[in-house]
């Protein structure tokens, strides 16, 4: 069975999509849609060369009406567009983050349900290939009991007054900016590496003027397991590496075995307790965005769909992490650290 595609959106980040499915086996994209035909067509004939282009969703929808559609736009256009493909029971996978604030979200992942549609969030960071091995070795008992993980995030793009406007200019006016656009990442990885949350503290901050949200900041999250884990975030500095948007920053992984380190290469490094740190070799690949995140993320979905299976991060469980993003606002502004086991 071949599943047929439409994507929405010709944007930067739309690029490792479009990339991504070309190379997919088992799919066909069948329209590339943006509300400028000319991004459009130079998208199609770069990647889908049978694939037709539009300019409007809805006509998109009723022309050839795909099995999938893969929406890559930004926030606010996400529960217009999945509201048209929930009209038609179309299936859709929709970027992160979600909605613009957590009840839009929620009206979201209702209309889906409602609809009978399945609808799965792009949430890649924990497809990358760094965090997929550290949850094999976690999983092979390498790490014992896990005491904490931390990560410092630093990638370096957000100086100065055109800060993101050559990639992403949406990212300037964003009023809730660090925690719901790129931490939510990690704060869905650190999930995935160390169970759930139970109280978050956040003390966030904006140092570029440039923007309308926070760039940089603290989240201090305590895991039911009793583990900790850190998100220090700040998009104007950087750390060591070639391409500093590789890893987006470093990571260590603590448990009673031993420490995990994650470079700004995808490198990682294990030292066992009371000896010595030495690479651990992987196998990965270093294309698309993230160590090919977005393909792994789209064929995994795939995949779990055509098995009748549950995707990682369908619609109603991706409302948990921004359950927690809204947590580390409110947090930030009482000062005070959150039970977060429950929230209204």
């Amino acid at each position: 069975m071949t599943d047929r595609i439409a994507i929405v959106g010709c944007g930067y980040f739309a690029a490792f999509h479009h990339e991504a499915w070309a190379r997919m086996p088992g799919v066909e994209v069948v329209a590339v849609c943006d509300r400028e035909p000319a991004k459009a067509e130079a998208v199609r004939a770069a990647h889908h060369p049978a694939a037709t282009v539009f300019d409007d969703v809805a006509r998109m929808l009723d022309e050839t009406g795909p099995s999938l559609v893969d929406i890559v736009t930004p926030p606010a256009t996400h529960a217009p567009l999945v509201a048209l493909c929930a009209a038609r029971g179309i299936d859709v996978i929709c970027q992160k983050p979600l909605a613009p604030d957590l009840e839009a979200a929620r009206r979201l992942v209702d209309e889906a349900e409602s609809a009978g549609i399945r609808l799965a969030v792009h949430e890649n960071f924990r497809f990358q290939p760094w965090f997929r091995e550290a949850r094999r070795l976690i999983d092979g008992g390498r790490f014992g009991a896990l005491h904490s993980v931390a990560f410092r995030m630093r990638p370096g793009d957000g100086q100065g007054p055109r800060a993101y406007l050559d990639r992403q200019p949406y990212f300037q006016k964003m009023d809730r900016f660090l925690v719901h656009e790129t931490a939510v990442h990690l704060i869905d990885t650190f999930r995935m590496l160390m169970g759930e949350v139970a109280t978050l503290y956040a003390d966030l901050r904006r140092i570029n003027p440039a923007i309308a949200g926070e760039d940089a900041g603290y989240i201090l999250l305590g895991f039911e397991t009793a583990a900790t884990g850190l998100v220090d975030g700040n998009r104007l500095n950087d750390h060591v590496a070639e391409n500093t948007r590789l890893t987006m920053g470093e990571m260590w992984l603590e448990g009673e075995g031993g420490v995990l380190r994650l470079d700004g290469s995808g490198g990682l490094h294990w030292k066992p307790h009371g000896g010595t740190e030495a690479e651990h070799g992987y196998a990965w690949q270093n294309r698309g965005f993230g160590g090919d995140c977005v393909f792994a993320t789209n064929a995994h979905i795939v995949e779990a769909w055509r098995a009748g299976a549950a995707a990682q991060n369908e619609g109603r469980a991706y409302l948990r992490n921004m359950e927690l993003v809204d947590a580390a606002y409110r947090s930030s502004e009482a000062g005070r650290r959150l039970d977060v086991r429950t929230v209204s």
